[in-house]
């Protein structure tokens, strides 16, 4: 059974990747896909306000750490909000959501199964921000610093 807004249990979560390696696809593929947030919607959350107002603050060429932003929007220790906010951002929003990156100077994994984490190296490479053999980022060299 599904409960709202908390993900699948451990036992429901189980069982699906089970049925996954045996083959049986259709119960994965049917899960319901979150509902990506336009900025319209964004508009009631304070928090979720102060975070996009400081990601969008974030200059050309430069990055930030997701607890840096929580910091910065007034929600210290708030680094999952962070992820998890802009996780729901439409990439084609005008937020520079792609500008924010883990602790240690790499893209999201949250984004990696919609080729997200592809497109947002891509979007930080083309502002000049490159990778090292182990597709971090140098922080030293490009994190914004307000």
């Amino acid at each position: 059974m599904r409960r709202p807004d908390k993900g699948l249990g451990l036992a429901s979560a189980s069982r699906l990747m089970r049925s996954w390696a045996a083959g049986d696809r259709r119960k994965l593929l049917a899960l319901p896909k979150r509902r990506p947030l336009q900025t319209a919607q964004l508009q009631g959350d304070e928090a979720v306000e102060a975070i996009c107002a400081v990601v969008r603050r974030i200059p050309f060429g430069w990055v930030a750490t997701y607890g840096q932003v929580a910091a910065m929007a007034g929600l210290p220790r708030r680094a999952r909000l962070v992820g998890r906010v802009l996780q729901r951002l439409d990439p084609a929003t005008r937020i520079p959501w792609h500008r924010v990156v883990n602790a240690k100077g790499e893209v999201s994994y949250s984004l990696s199964r919609n080729g997200g984490d592809i497109l947002q190296r891509r979007l930080l490479e083309k502002e000049g921000i490159g990778f090292d053999g182990r597709n971090r980022l140098n922080l030293e060299r490009c994190r914004w610093l307000d």
